[in-house]
């Protein structure tokens, strides 16, 4: 066992190591033959009483021995071996296997987890309420550490990916109207390798790690949703207008020039202005603009 220390308390850490077990189907073999040997004493007993009923004591007693230290292990599938509560190593081989009758034996499970967590409520760097749930692939890669440096790796886990979620959504804004800074919205890549990261850190001392991890639902708490709904709609109508005005002043730029350049009309300032006001009226209006024919001259 590894040992680590905690301040002035010093924690023992359990380590993996392999255990001494052997191959269930020779002692298979051994079990054969053990009932053949009964068999033969059960056949003598009549001419050599003594000598029959030995036989059958004693391939009985090996009978009774052997098929009590047989166990199955499928695949990624471990058996932990312990010996009046000492562990002895883990066992990871598959198939039938044979161990001495007095060890202790617990199997876990080396398969692939998956988890949803629930929806937490988390206030984002800015300290906005968000609602925010993880989905994580988690497994056993140290039996050891899980069943005996941990009461209950299952449970533990959970209060663990909990724990992440939250220092993760606290440590982001859920949004950036600007595109400055890292956002749980916009980079979900970035921050789901973060909380990866962050929960491995958080389990290795259980003796788990996890392959994948990322956010399966990701929202404004319900009582700033409709705030932050309008707030998002003004952003995009505002962005939407900046767009259309700069380019209607390109718009205007170029027919000012063309019309100059062509000599079509020579405008005075006041003039120019006019028609800029009136060009920038038609392109940048919500509604279709609505023709006046002038009948007299440019200046009535």
């Amino acid at each position: 066992m590894n040992q680590a220390l905690t301040g002035d308390r010093a924690i023992n850490r359990s380590a993996e190591r392999p255990a001494h077990t052997s191959s269930g189907y020779v002692m298979l073999l051994v079990l054969l033959a053990a009932l053949v040997a009964g068999g033969i004493g059960g056949l003598q007993i009549a001419a050599h009483p003594l000598l029959g009923g030995l036989s059958i004591a004693i391939a009985t007693i090996v009978f009774l021995f052997v098929s009590c230290g047989f166990y199955m292990q499928q695949p990624n599938q471990a058996t932990a071996i312990t010996l009046f509560g000492a562990y002895q190593g883990t066992d990871r081989n598959t198939g039938l296997r044979w161990l001495l009758p007095w060890l202790g034996r617990k199997k876990v499970s080396l398969r692939a987890n998956n988890m949803i967590s629930e929806r937490l409520k988390v206030n984002d760097l800015r300290g906005n309420p968000i609602e925010i749930a993880a989905q994580v692939v988690w497994r056993v890669t140290d039996t050891a550490q899980a069943l005996f440096d941990i009461d209950d790796y299952k449970a533990f886990v959970i209060v663990q990916i909990e724990a992440a979620v939250r220092t993760i959504g606290a440590r982001y804004p859920y949004d950036d109207y600007e595109h400055q800074e890292i956002t749980l919205r916009g980079n979900h890549d970035q921050v789901g390798v973060e909380l990866r990261q962050e929960l491995i850190a958080r389990l290795v001392t259980a003796g788990l790690t996890v392959d994948e991890c990322g956010f399966t639902h990701l929202a404004y708490a319900q009582e700033i949703a409709g705030a932050m709904l309008r707030r998002q709609q003004a952003q995009a109508v505002v962005a939407a207008r900046t767009t259309l005005v700069e380019g209607a002043v390109g718009m205007v730029e170029l027919a000012l020039d063309q019309l100059s350049a062509k000599g079509v009309v020579e405008l005075d300032d006041e003039r120019r202005a006019a028609m800029v006001s009136n060009l920038m009226v038609v392109l940048c209006g919500d509604r279709d603009a609505q023709p006046v024919v002038n009948t007299g001259t440019l200046y009535q």
